[in-house]
């Protein structure tokens, strides 16, 4: 029985080694052109990742050795400035609009008495066209004693 295995074997791996010359030889190889640029092309793909891996930890061990709390220091401090800046902003429009409020009332009172002198003034510009450069000399006058 012995022998009946070993020749099975042999067999066997006869058949195996003609089976794989066989399918060898329905392989279609890439000629050595496409071969050189097959290969050139998966080095350069190679190298390229190994550059980015390397730049990434360099990047990461900079970051690493600032310490991450130091980072978190920062953002804290960004947060808090950006939070106080947006505070004073606030302060800023409130007082801005007080003091708009105030202009306005001033305005309003001073503007009644421009308004009534303007109109005055181009009643005397129709009548009167030599009374044109009087007129805005005298209009000079009053608005700079109206304020």
């Amino acid at each position: 029985m012995a022998k009946k295995e070993q020749k099975e074997t042999t067999k066997n791996k006869k058949s195996f080694f003609k089976g794989f010359k066989a399918e060898l030889k329905k392989v279609s190889w890439p000629t050595p052109k496409q071969l050189v640029n097959n290969t050139v092309a998966v080095i350069s793909i190679v190298l390229l990742t190994a550059v980015i891996v390397f730049v990434l930890d360099i990047v990461f061990e900079t970051i690493n050795s600032q310490g991450i709390n130091r980072l978190k220091q920062m953002v804290s401090n960004s947060v808090e400035e950006n939070t106080t800046s947006e505070e004073n902003t606030a302060d800023d429009t409130s007082e801005e609009e007080e003091t708009t409020e105030e202009e306005n009332a001033a305005d309003d009172t001073s503007e009644e008495g421009e308004t009534t002198e303007s109109t005055e003034n181009v009643e005397v510009e129709a009548t009167n066209p030599e009374a044109n450069t009087n007129t805005e000399d005298t209009t000079s006058e009053n608005t700079t004693s109206n304020e």
